[in-house]
């Protein structure tokens, strides 16, 4: 296939979901949604979906793409600050003995875990396949029910699968974050796609939906860590 009919914009979109859904550490699937957004907001922009009203030296955008990319930007931050917050190292002065002993046990525990679950590739088969089944599905989908054109319709229907496979595989908070946001991002793309006249209203209440569920996720996080320790869902689970 030569280079000229590859869409890059589409290649960025499909990698950088799939690094969602496929991995675990949050210092790579958080980089990767704001690499998704900047990919859907270039997708927009290349397909000329919403008529240029900005021009940044020789670069014509439109006002709506900017706020995509803004929005982007800030869902992202969000998550990173939570992931950060919730992982760094409390303040040993401000404990008093039964938190220190209560932290002590925790940092025993993980020590453990992390000596006990060192890197298995098991652990990535069943995300692995689940890429796979959102790839065909991607691809058999808009033959299937096309809506708008083939482009159009993998690009939506990957981000949407995607989303929902990595809220179902989900192990922590932040990761089912990243899920709904880009199920969020596939309803913002399809409606900018095809509505035959692109409203404001909808696609700010789209990208207020992407800033709340992302404070939404940051504030259960919190609320978690404060109970648990940990962003793991596994504790849920135990007695």
């Amino acid at each position: 296939m030569p280079i000229v009919t590859i869409n890059w914009a589409v290649v960025g979109l499909a990698l950088s979901s799939g690094i969602v859904l496929l991995l675990r550490d949050w210092r790579i699937t958080i980089p990767a949604m704001l690499i998704n957004y900047l990919s859907v907001a270039w997708f927009l922009a290349q397909q000329q979906f919403i008529t240029p009203d900005l021009t940044v030296g020789e670069l014509t955008l439109s006002t709506t793409i900017v706020v995509k990319i803004i929005t982007g930007f800030a869902a992202s931050a969000i998550l990173g600050i939570t992931a950060v917050t919730f992982s760094r190292e409390y303040n040993l002065e401000d404990l008093d003995e039964f938190s220190l002993a209560e932290l002590r046990r925790a940092a025993r525990r993980a020590q453990r875990q992390r000596a006990s679950e060192p890197f298995r590739l098991a652990d990535y088969v069943v995300p692995f396949w689940a890429l796979v089944l959102a790839a065909l599905a991607s691809v058999a989908l808009p033959r299937l029910y096309p809506i708008g054109s083939q482009t159009i319709d993998f690009a939506w229907y990957w981000l949407g699968l995607t989303g929902l496979f990595t809220i179902v595989l989900a192990s922590d908070t932040l990761k089912i974050g990243l899920g709904l946001l880009l199920v969020v991002s596939s309803i913002d793309l399809v409606y900018t796609a095809i509505a035959s006249t692109v409203q404001v209203f909808p696609l700010a209440l789209l990208s207020l939906t992407t800033i709340v569920l992302s404070l939404s996720v940051a504030y259960l996080s919190g609320l978690m860590y404060g109970r648990f320790k940990t962003l793991d869902l596994s504790v849920l689970y135990k007695p």
